[in-house]
């Protein structure tokens, strides 16, 4: 074995010395910003050398600034003159967003006066339990109750205006979707207990109950045979009741198991991808298209010209994917960050859109039938 062989470090020590985590590096790997110097053929475990880690904590410095990934590939790739004025817009736009997140909180604060904090009943029912932060269990509800059914597919399939919430143990995941997406989320529990159950649940209510949550450090969720409930973590008499909504939801883990392998990633700017989706949807014009190149996303709405934004693609190009921007403008908006994250297996399967600062949350978004004319 020769000496940068035996200087290489496996991702965990790699990770510990850059600060980045490991789901992190991956992350990066996929996207080709980071790649490993050794892959191993047979087991897949990823090798960094040494005069990685100023690269790699560059990274870690960069997103902490809250950089999208676009721009961080400028200033690790580009020239110091791009790099320079790369960074001083994003100082720009942070001093903007700040000031106006100020404006933002010093409403709210005002308006918060005038609220009073929401309770409910106390049900009875024993079952099994998991402790979660109450406003990361909020951001969840937010994240996957857009994928859920609309009023007029329910009054067909009731389910499908429901969240499965699930409770294994090791995570509570709530899963909804609509046929066209299917939006999961994945929670850690501080603490848990009891054996694996199920339960459906309508939006309506799980909002109301995501609204209490948020109000509280904690909150934990009961799941027993009559239906949910969620008790302050601080104070266990206060409580919201969740009623159980009976039918069998769909089985999303054979979906995501029949996935192929992803040939294609792309990483674009999330707000500026929603805001192209958003004036599509607006123009009512139909579907919209989705070409690739080499650090290019172009959209092309029907009977419009081409949009593009800047982006790091890697992988085999898969031909053209169409959209109804209705349906994949609330997959994006729901991600976290400044960055999403498209894989493609081919052009008739659905793509995953990942938000890339939460591994936790995905949804399938399934593409239309393209216009021949369209691009």
């Amino acid at each position: 074995m020769d000496d940068d062989s035996v200087a290489l470090m496996n991702i965990g020590t790699f990770a510990r010395r850059v600060g980045l985590a490991p789901s992190a590096l991956r992350f990066y790997d996929d996207c080709g910003v980071l790649p490993p110097v050794r892959v191993d053929g047979a087991t897949g475990y990823r090798y960094y050398a040494p005069g990685q880690e100023a690269r790699a904590v560059l990274v870690r410095r960069m997103r902490e600034a809250g950089m999208p990934l676009t721009d961080v590939c400028q200033v690790l790739d580009g020239s110091g003159e791009r790099a320079r004025a790369v960074l001083e817009a994003h100082v720009r736009r942070v001093r903007e967003t700040a000031e106006a997140a100020r404006s933002a909180v010093e409403e709210i604060l005002r308006d918060l006066l005038d609220l009073e904090g929401a309770g409910g009943p106390v049900g009875g029912g024993r079952g099994a339990r998991a402790r979660i932060g109450g406003a990361e269990l909020a951001g969840a509800v937010r994240q996957v109750a857009p994928a859920a059914a609309d009023p007029a597919v329910c009054e067909e399939f009731p389910v499908l205006g429901c969240v499965l919430v699930e409770l294994d143990g090791q995570e509570v995941r709530l899963v909804a979707t609509d046929r066209y997406r299917l939006a999961v989320r994945a929670l850690r529990p501080s603490s848990s207990a009891g054996e694996p159950c199920r339960i459906l649940v309508r939006v309506p209510d799980l909002r109301e109950a995501a609204a209490w949550a948020l109000q509280r450090a904690e909150a934990v969720v009961e799941i027993g045979p009559g239906g949910a409930r969620l008790r302050d973590g601080d104070a266990p008499d206060e409580s919201w009741e969740l009623p159980a909504v009976p039918g069998t939801f769909p089985d999303y883990r054979q979906v995501l198991d029949a996935l192929p392998a992803v040939r294609h990633r792309i990483v674009t700017d999330r707000a500026a991808l929603a805001e192209a989706l958003a004036e599509a949807e607006a123009a009512a014009g139909g579907p919209v298209t989705v070409r690739a190149g080499q650090d290019r996303l172009a959209l092309v709405p029907r009977g419009s010209g081409a949009r593009e934004l800047a982006a790091v693609c890697t992988g085999a190009p898969v031909p053209r994917v169409a959209f109804n921007p209705g349906v994949l403008l609330p997959a994006v908006e729901a991600g976290v960050g400044p960055d999403v994250l498209l894989e493609f297996a081919s052009p008739d399967l659905p793509v995953l859109v990942r938000s890339a600062d939460q591994g936790s949350f995905s949804t399938l978004v399934m593409p239309v039938r393209a216009d021949p004319a369209d691009g």
